[in-house]
C-alpha cells in the first residue's frame, strides 16, 4: 500500500500521483455504498500492481471541497479581475472573496489589463489596491503586453494548491498560457492540448506550475449562498470579522442593533464603505435564499 494525491479524474479512472510517479486507479468498490466519491487533490491510500492497475483505499479528511469545479484541498484562488474590458467591478470581486474566505481558501487578487488605463484610472486602481492590501489581501497587476508582472504570481504558487477564479473574459485562460506555454489554451476556455472540443466533457486536472500545482479549469461558477447563514456572513469580511467579538449583542447583523463595533468602525472609516454596501447586499440574497428554500 501507498499514499498519494489525485491529480485527475476521468471516465471513472484516477490517477494519482507520488513520489514514485502516476498510478491509474478505479475506487474501492464499496465508495459508492459508503457515500464516498475520490476527488482531485484528494489524499489518499491505494494499492497497485502496476501503473495501470491500482485501486484506491481509503480517502483522507479534506480541508475544504468545491462543486464546481470538484476538487478539493484548495490551498488558494488567484482572483483573476480585469482592470478594464470588462470594467472592475468591487462588489463581484467581494462577492468572490466572501465564498472564497467561507472554503476556507486563501484568496490572492490578480488584476489584469492595467495597461488599458490611462493616468486617472491607475490612480483609481492604486487605491483599490490599497484598500484591499489594508484588509489584509495579497494584490497584484498584470499587464496584457508586459508579462512581468506574471512573475509576481510564481512565488505564491510554490507547495500549494491553486485554482484560477473570476468572471468571463479577464484573461484567466491567457494567465494560465502565461504560466505553462505548453499548456496551449485557447482563450475561449477550449483545452487543445487535452483535445476539448465545445461538446467534450471537461474534467479538473492539477498541473505542475512553478514549484505548485493548478487546476487548469478556470472557473469558480457556484457563487450562490446556499450554505450560508446570516450570522455567519460577517465573518467572511475580515475587517468585520475581528470586531464581532465587540459587539453588545451576540449574533449581531451590524445592520440596525445598538452598540454594534462594525458600525462604529463604519463611521471612524476603519470600514470602507463600499464594502460595508456590499455586505448588506448580500446579506439580503442570504436572507431571499433562505426564504426561497
Amino acid at each position: 500500500m501507498a499514499t498519494g494525491l489525485i491529480i485527475k479524474a476521468l471516465s471513472g479512472f484516477y490517477y494519482v500521483q507520488n513520489e514514485n510517479g502516476i498510478f491509474q486507479c478505479r475506487g474501492r468498490g464499496n465508495f459508492r455504498n459508503r457515500n464516498i466519491k475520490p476527488l482531485v487533490g484528494d489524499e489518499v491510500e491505494f494499492e497497485a500492481e502496476n501503473r495501470t492497475d491500482g485501486y484506491i483505499l481509503e480517502v483522507f479528511e479534506r480541508k475544504n471541497e468545491l462543486i464546481r469545479p470538484p476538487i478539493s484541498n484548495v490551498d488558494q484562488a488567484l482572483l483573476v479581475f480585469s482592470a478594464q474590458e470588462p470594467d472592475f467591478s468591487t462588489l463581484l470581486l467581494d462577492k468572490f472573496l466572501v465564498h472564497i474566505e467561507a472554503n476556507n481558501i486563501v484568496p490572492i487578487i490578480v488584476i489584469s489589463k492595467t495597461d488599458l488605463l490611462n493616468e486617472k484610472q491607475f490612480e483609481e486602481m492604486q487605491q483599490y489596491k490599497h484598500d484591499y492590501e489594508g484588509i489584509g489581501y495579497h494584490v497584484l497587476f498584470t499587464s496584457t503586453v508586459d508579462e512581468h508582472g506574471i512573475e509576481l504570481v510564481f512565488p505564491h504558487l510554490k507547495k500549494k494548491v491553486s485554482v484560477i477564479a473570476g468572471q468571463s473574459g479577464v484573461g484567466k485562460s491567457s494567465l494560465l498560457n502565461t504560466l505553462k506555454p505548453t499548456l496551449d489554451i485557447e482563450t475561449n476556455a477550449i483545452s487543445t492540448h487535452l483535445g476539448r472540443g465545445k461538446h467534450t466533457t471537461r474534467h479538473v486536472e492539477l498541473l505542475a506550475v512553478g514549484e505548485g500545482l493548478i487546476a487548469d479549469t478556470p472557473g469558480f461558477s457556484s457563487l450562490e449562498f446556499h450554505e450560508m447563514g446570516v450570522e455567519e456572513l460577517s465573518y467572511f469580511f475580515p475587517e468585520m470579522a475581528k470586531l464581532i467579538p465587540t459587539c453588545k449583542f451576540r449574533g449581531c447583523t451590524h445592520t440596525s442593533e445598538p452598540k454594534c463595533a462594525v458600525k462604529d468602525a463604519l463611521g471612524t472609516g476603519e470600514i470602507l464603505p463600499y464594502r460595508y454596501q456590499h455586505y448588506l447586499q448580500f446579506l439580503e440574497e442570504v436572507k431571499n435564499q433562505k426564504r426561497r428554500y
